[in-house]
C-alpha cells in the first residue's frame, strides 16, 4: 500500500514532536503572572500588618536625662548675662516666649512642610536609607519631628533599626502630639553650637538676649546655625565662617518672604547681626569668681546642693554690676611686679552702704589658675585700715569681724560701709532673686543692724585717713538734675611699713559705695602646697597702683551713677507733665 509511513522511534514506538518553550511559556504567563500578583499582593499585606503591628507596639519613650537638664542662669543686677552652672547649657522656655519670626525662621531652614506633614519626609528617609547601605555620606534632610526624635528621644547610631524606629515614633509623635508641642520640644533641644542646647541658651551666647528679644535677623541668623553648628559657632570672628552664615541667612530670610512668615518690607529693614565674640575673652572667664559666690548663697538659700542648684534650670538674678566688674578687671590685670618666686595679689570689694548688696568682688586675675577668691577668702594683714574702729565700741556682727588682725578685704569693706551708713551695719550677700519656670522662689531681704551709735560713727569717720599715707579726696560727677554728694575720701594704709610692706589697703566710701582695694603678696612655703606671706615690691609703690585703681573704679561708678539719676530726673519730669 503505498503512502507514507510516520517514523519511528528505534524501540519501535511512535516520536512525539516536544513543544517549544516560547509556545510553553505563553501559555502559562497567565497563569505565572496571577502567582506573582499573589505573592506580591501577599507580601505587601505581610509588610502592610507588619507596620500596623509595629506602629501599635511602638512607645514614644522618655527624654534622655541629659535633654531634659537644665542649667542654672546667672545675671547681674541689670539682667545682662553673666554666665551658667551644669552640666549642659539649656534652659526650657514656652512656646510663646519664641516670637513667631524666630519660629518660622527655624521652619524655614529645616522643614518648610512642618506644618502640614505627618512627621516623616519618605523621600529623605529612602535617601538615608541608601546612603547606609552604600555606605554614602550622613544624609540630613529629616523633618522636626524626626530630628527631635533623634535628639531627645534615641540615641544618635545609624544604621536602619534606628531609622526605622525613629519614623515610627515621628509618626506616632505627629499623631498623638500637637505640632507647637513638638516645636517647643525641638526648639528646646536642638545643638546650636558654643554649647548651647536650645533656643534660650541660644540667644544668650550668640546675642546676650533672651530668646524672647530676639530680633528677625538675629532668628535667622540662629536658623541658619542648625544646619552646621560645630561650623558657624565661629561666627563673628571668624571672617570665612562669618561670610558662608551671612549667605544662608540671605537664603532663611527668602524663604520666609516667600512662605508670608515676613514681608519684603521687614526682609528689606533685616542687617546680618552682630555676635558675641567667640571664644570668651579674658573678662568673661573672671566672671567665675562672681559665679562662685553666688551659687553658694544661692544654694545655701534654698537649702539645697550646690549640685542640685546647677542642674535644676533656676534664674539666680545676683547683686553686681558687670561694667564696673568689667572696669576693675581692667583697672586691676597689671599690678606691680614682685621678686622671683613672689606672687602679688589684687582683691577689690564695692558694696552699697546700708543694703549688703554687693556690686564688685574682684577676687584675682587668673581663675584657670587661682580659683581661690582673694576678696572673699583672702585673710590679709589689716594693719592701719582697722585703725579707725580701734577705740570705738562696736556691736556685733561687725564687731565679731573686726576682732581679728587679718580680715578678708569683704569683711573691711562692710566695716567702712557702716560708717557710711551711720552705723547701720548690712550683712554682704549677692543674690537678689531666684526665679524658676517664671516664679519666684526666693527675694533678698537686707539683714541690718545697728552697732555704731552717733558719736561713735563720728569719731570712726574723723579718724579715717589716719592711715601711712594722706587720704585722696575723688569727687562725684553729678549729672544734669542729680542731687550733689560730698565727695568720697579714700585713705591708704596696710600693714609693715617701707621696705618691709606686706599689705596695701586704699578704702573708702559714701553714702553710694564703699570701696575696698587690697594688695599683698606670697611666695610658696616649705611645705609643698603651701605659701607664706611675702614682701610687697616697692618699684613701682603699691600704693599709688591701689589709689589708680580704687579712684579709676570710683569714677566710673559715679558716672554711671550719675548718669542713671539724670535718666531718673528727666522720667520723673515727663511723668509730671515738665
Amino acid at each position: 500500500m503505498n503512502g507514507t509511513t510516520a517514523p519511528q522511534s528505534p524501540s519501535g514506538g511512535r516520536h512525539r514532536e516536544r513543544t517549544p518553550l516560547r509556545i510553553r511559556f505563553r501559555r502559562t504567563r497567565g497563569r505565572r503572572l496571577r502567582r506573582l500578583l499573589y505573592a506580591l499582593l501577599a507580601l505587601v499585606a505581610l509588610l502592610c500588618a507588619s507596620a500596623v503591628v509595629a506602629y501599635q507596639l511602638t512607645t514614644i519613650p522618655k527624654p534622655h536625662p541629659e535633654t531634659v537638664t537644665q542649667s542654672t542662669v546667672f545675671l547681674d543686677s541689670g539682667g545682662d548675662y553673666l554666665g551658667r552652672r551644669g552640666p549642659v547649657d539649656r534652659q526650657d522656655v514656652p512656646l510663646s516666649a519664641v516670637p513667631r519670626h524666630v519660629q518660622e525662621a527655624v521652619i524655614a531652614a529645616e522643614n518648610r512642610s512642618f506644618r502640614t506633614d505627618r512627621g516623616i519626609s519618605p523621600r529623605a528617609i529612602a535617601r538615608a536609607a541608601l546612603a547606609t547601605l552604600t555606605g554614602g555620606d550622613q544624609q540630613g534632610g529629616s523633618t522636626i519631628t524626626q530630628q527631635y526624635v533623634k535628639n531627645a528621644l534615641l540615641s544618635p547610631e545609624r544604621s536602619l533599626t534606628r531609622k526605622a524606629r525613629e519614623a515610627l515614633i515621628a509618626i506616632k509623635l505627629d499623631r498623638t502630639r500637637g505640632k507647637d508641642e513638638i516645636l517647643e520640644g525641638y526648639l528646646n533641644t536642638v545643638y546650636f553650637g558654643r554649647g548651647a542646647a536650645g533656643i534660650q541658651s541660644a540667644a544668650r551666647n550668640y546675642f546676650g538676649v533672651d530668646a524672647e528679644d530676639l530680633t528677625v535677623a538675629q532668628g535667622a541668623a540662629l536658623a541658619s546655625i542648625v544646619n552646621i553648628p560645630s561650623y558657624y559657632e565661629k561666627a563673628g570672628s571668624d571672617t570665612k565662617v562669618t561670610t558662608k552664615l551671612a549667605d544662608r541667612w540671605e537664603w532663611v530670610l527668602d524663604a520666609m518672604v516667600a512662605s508670608g512668615a515676613i514681608t519684603g518690607k521687614q526682609r528689606g529693614e533685616a542687617r546680618f547681626p552682630a555676635f558675641r565674640f567667640y571664644p570668651p575673652g579674658e573678662t568673661e572667664g573672671q566672671r567665675q569668681y562672681l559665679i562662685d559666690v553666688a551659687a553658694k548663697e544661692a544654694a545655701d538659700r534654698l537649702g539645697i546642693t550646690e549640685d542640685q542648684l546647677a542642674s535644676g534650670g533656676y534664674n539666680v538674678t545676683t547683686t553686681f554690676d558687670l561694667a564696673l566688674q568689667d572696669r576693675a578687671t581692667q583697672l586691676a590685670q597689671d599690678p606691680p611686679g614682685g621678686k622671683r618666686g613672689v606672687r602679688v595679689h589684687t582683691a577689690v570689694v564695692g558694696m552699697v552702704p546700708g543694703d549688703g548688696a554687693v556690686r564688685l568682688l574682684y577676687g584675682g586675675s587668673d581663675y584657670a589658675r587661682q580659683p581661690f577668691n582673694d576678696a572673699v577668702s583672702g585673710a590679709v594683714e589689716g594693719g592701719t585700715a582697722l585703725e579707725p574702729f580701734g577705740r570705738v565700741k562696736v556691736g556685733d556682727p561687725l564687731g565679731r569681724l573686726l576682732r581679728t588682725a587679718a580680715p578678708t578685704p569683704l569683711n573691711l569693706a562692710s566695716a567702712y560701709a557702716t560708717v557710711a551708713a551711720d552705723g547701720r551695719y548690712a550683712a554682704p550677700y549677692t543674690v537678689s532673686r531666684i526665679t524658676r519656670e517664671g516664679c519666684t522662689v526666693y527675694r533678698a531681704r537686707p539683714e541690718v543692724s545697728r552697732v555704731l551709735d552717733e558719736k561713735e560713727v563720728f569719731l570712726a569717720g574723723l579718724r579715717t585717713g589716719d592711715g601711712a599715707a594722706p587720704p585722696v579726696a575723688v569727687g562725684a560727677k553729678p549729672g544734669a538734675g542729680s542731687v550733689p554728694v560730698e565727695p568720697a575720701v579714700f585713705t591708704t594704709g596696710g600693714a609693715g611699713g617701707g621696705s618691709t610692706r606686706r599689705t596695701v589697703w586704699a578704702t573708702g566710701y559714701d553714702p553710694r559705695l564703699a570701696l575696698t582695694v587690697s594688695l599683698f603678696a606670697d611666695r610658696a612655703g616649705a611645705r609643698k602646697g603651701t605659701t607664706v606671706p611675702a614682701q610687697l615690691p616697692n618699684d613701682p609703690p603699691p600704693t599709688e597702683f591701689a589709689e589708680q585703681v580704687a579712684t579709676g573704679i570710683w569714677e566710673a561708678a559715679t558716672e554711671d551713677g550719675a548718669k542713671d539719676a539724670a535718666a531718673e530726673d528727666v522720667r520723673d519730669g515727663a511723668a509730671k507733665g515738665e
